[in-house]
Order: structure tokens, then sequence, then C-alpha cells
């Protein structure tokens, strides 16, 4: 069986995909506009080590195999690859295909090290203020550069919000902040924090549009820096104020509104109940929390898998829950819930649009942040945007309000908060 041959059997029999390899072989559907091109030892070494998923974006990360063509399109196509379980006696059957032991250990250098979360980093307690802090810099602190060309002129690294079909991505951002802020109830005069506040797109929307004044904390020194140029460059000092701090940290208290925007994927399932406890503590009765987060369908798996791809190389630390344990949490830490929706399929298109912009910037990524950096960005999207599409990951907003002592909510008797049309956009052009 040749190299190509043997890829393809890993890809299954319905991957609409050619592939080639360096021993000459090819294999698969060769008219296909999708090519995957084994270029090297070690990438059958990595397949070898680890047959599925892992193992291909092991190869694809260090540059051993490629993509040519789109690489949401690959991914759709070889959906079988990712989800493969290859028993003990399939591994060495495969191995021996592959050309025995010796593949095993490659003498070729590894995937970057720079792009792989180092386990050397994440020391001490898991969810420690230290590690938190360590495992956002892993992620976030990559380029702010970078991060202007994938996300755009909104600097918004969350699901965006699209009130139509053929919404550009800017409209969807604003419109997603704007949902927020509505759902919130925030008005002239009020406070705000925002929890995991990235670049300050909520923090400077809440000030710009509504004259509250918002406080937003990130673990990020580089998300801060910018945010905080950003907020002096619109005028909005007077009302807007970001801070390199772990929300832990916050000392104020007396706030109407609590957003927490794509933070508690990072808090750990055994500090949520803290952390839920916390921001009902900051907020005054009848006081609102908007908690937007990626969540899992189902809590029937694991919240953590160590040995995948995302965990290695995207997220460490990061965890996942069901939105029913979530909404139970914020129950018994002081919240009514009283809304809830999933927008996954939102999420599918913010990605899509991610994904479009890192094609389009592709030579100046690699020259920003490193060939490696932009191919784990390339693949991470790509099959989020899968995923999603595909309901193995969702995204859910829960609003919560404090009850007063008596069990007041001030809460609306129907929901008021979806906007009549697409919100305008009001960033300025990226740099």
């Amino acid at each position: 069986m040749s190299l190509a041959e043997v890829f393809e059997r890993v890809a299954g029999p319905d991957a609409l995909v050619g592939f080639e390899a360096y021993d000459g072989s090819a294999a698969g559907r060769r008219e296909s506009p999708i090519k995957i091109s084994v270029k090297s030892a070690t990438a059958v070494a990595y397949l070898a080590q680890a047959p599925g998923a892992l193992g291909l974006a092991r190869a694809y990360v260090s540059g051993n195999l490629d993509v040519d063509g789109d690489m949401y399109t690959a991914l759709s196509r070889m959906a079988s690859a990712q989800q493969l379980d290859v028993s003990l006696a399939e591994k060495l059957k495969l191995v021996a295909g592959l050309g025995g032991p010796r593949v095993l250990f490659p003498r070729v250098s590894p995937p970057p090290q720079e792009v792989r979360v180092n386990s050397r980093w994440l020391t001490g307690r898991r969810h420690s203020k230290r590690r938190d802090a360590t495992a956002i810099a892993h992620h976030y602190d990559v380029s702010n550069t970078f991060y202007e060309w994938v996300l755009g002129p909104s600097m918004a690294y969350t699901c965006a919000c699209y009130p139509s079909a053929d919404a550009t991505l800017e409209q969807a951002q604003g419109t997603k902040f704007d949902l927020v802020a509505r759902k919130l109830g925030l008005k002239a005069g009020m406070r705000l924090l925002d929890v995991g506040c990235g670049w300050g797109g909520m923090v400077m929307h809440a000030a710009q549009h509504y004259g509250v004044r918002a406080l937003g904390v990130t673990l990020s020194a580089e998300q801060a820096s910018w945010a905080q140029q950003a907020i002096k460059e619109r005028g909005l000092s007077d009302l807007a104020e970001v801070r390199h701090l772990d929300y832990r940290e916050v000392t104020e208290t007396g706030f109407d509104a609590v957003s927490s925007i794509g933070l508690s994927e990072h808090i750990g399932k055994a500090q949520l109940p803290g952390y839920f406890r916390f921001l009902h503590g900051k907020l005054v009765p009848q006081g609102r929390l908007l908690n937007h987060c990626i969540t899992r369908p189902d809590n029937t798996g694991p919240a953590r898998v160590t040995d995948g791809f995302i965990y290695r190389y995207v997220f460490p630390d990061g965890e996942l829950e069901g939105p029913g344990f979530l909404m139970s949490l914020m129950h018994d830490n002081g919240f009514e819930v009283r809304h809830a929706e999933n927008l996954r399929e939102h999420y599918a298109k913010t990605l899509a649009a991610w994904c479009a912009n890192l094609d389009e910037h592709w030579d100046e990524a690699v020259a920003e942040v490193g060939e490696g950096t932009a191919r784990v960005w390339r693949l991470y999207m790509a099959g989020s945007r899968l995923g999603f599409e595909r309901n193995q990951i969702q995204l859910h907003q829960m609003l919560g309000v404090k009850l007063g002592d008596r069990g007041e909510s001030g809460m609306p008797l129907r929901p008021d908060w979806e906007p009549a049309r697409p919100f305008p956009p009001s960033y300025p052009a990226a740099s």
C-alpha cells in the first residue's frame, strides 16, 4: 500500500479529496480542488503516533502536510478521519502500512515549540490566578496586528449576531454588542462591569451608545493596551475604562449590570460556582448578568480533553459545560435566569468571516506571527466552524437577574431587546 493510499484509508472512502505523497504516490479523488500533500516522513510519524485529528493536525501545523484549497471544505470532507477511533491492533497495522516502527521516531524537527502549549508554563493549581494569566497570554497575547487582520475593525473575538443572512461581520458584531446592551437594560448613568472584556468592544459600545460608565477587565496585557488606546482615540475616557486585571481582583461594587462575553469557558468547572457568586455580589438589586459563552450540547462527555488539538495548541485549561448545568449554577448562586438562547449558527457564520479574513491576509499574518501560529489558526477556526454547524459545540447567551429583597426582578413582562434593524458599525478602519 502506498503512502497516499494509507492517508486515504485514514480519511475514509467518502472523503472527496486528493492525496499526494513525497514518495510519488497519489490516491483519492485526483480531480478534487482539495489536495492533501504528505511532504515528509514526519507527517507519517505523526499519523502513526496519533491516528485521526491530532496526528493530522500535528503534521499540518509543523508544515509536514499541506492542504491546498479551502481548509473548511477539506475538514468537512474528511470528517471520518477527525472522529477516528483506532484500536491497538488497527494502530499496529497502520504503523506497519506506513513503514514499520521506524516511522515513529523520525529525525526531523517536531511542531514549532512557540505554537504549542508548554506544560512547564501551566504549573500550579488549575485556574489559579497565575496559571490563568499564563493560559490566557498563550492565546491572546499573539499580536494585536494579527488580530486586527483576522477579526476586522470591531476587534471582537466572540460570536457575532447576524440580523440577516447578508449582514456583514461588522454589522453582526455591532448587533451582538447592542443585543447584550438591550438585554441588560442599559440606560444613561448606569454602571457596567464587563469581565473578560477583550479589546474593549462592549465597554466602548455601552459608553458611546448608551452613556453608561463602563469598566472592563482582561488578563491579556496586549488586549488592555489596545483597548486603552482605542478608548482615548474615540474620546470615551470620561465613561470607559479597561484594566489589565483578573476579574477576581475587581474591588468596586454596586454595578447595575455585568456582561461576560466569552469568559466562562476559561473559568473551569470547579470555579464556576464562585464565579457566579462573585458576579452576583457586584450587582445592585435588580441588576442583570448576561453570560455569553461556548457550551457543549450535553454533559455526557469530558468538559476538558487534554490530549486534543484545541487543548494542546489553542485553549489550554479551557472547559466547556452544557447549558442546563450553567443555568442551574446561576440559580444555585443567586441569579434568576430569565432568558436563554443558542446562537451556534451565528458562530459558524462568524468563524467563516474570520477564516476569510485570515486567507486574505495570509502572507502578512505569516510574516507577523510565523507560519506555525498562522497554520494553527487556519485549522482551529475552520474546524470550529464545522463543529458549530454540526452541533458538536454551541453558543449560549443566558440572562440572569439579582432579585430584590421581595423578589422584585425589574424585568419587562415580555422581552423587549430585539433590535429592529442591523446595528450600524461605528469602528474606525483597522490599521
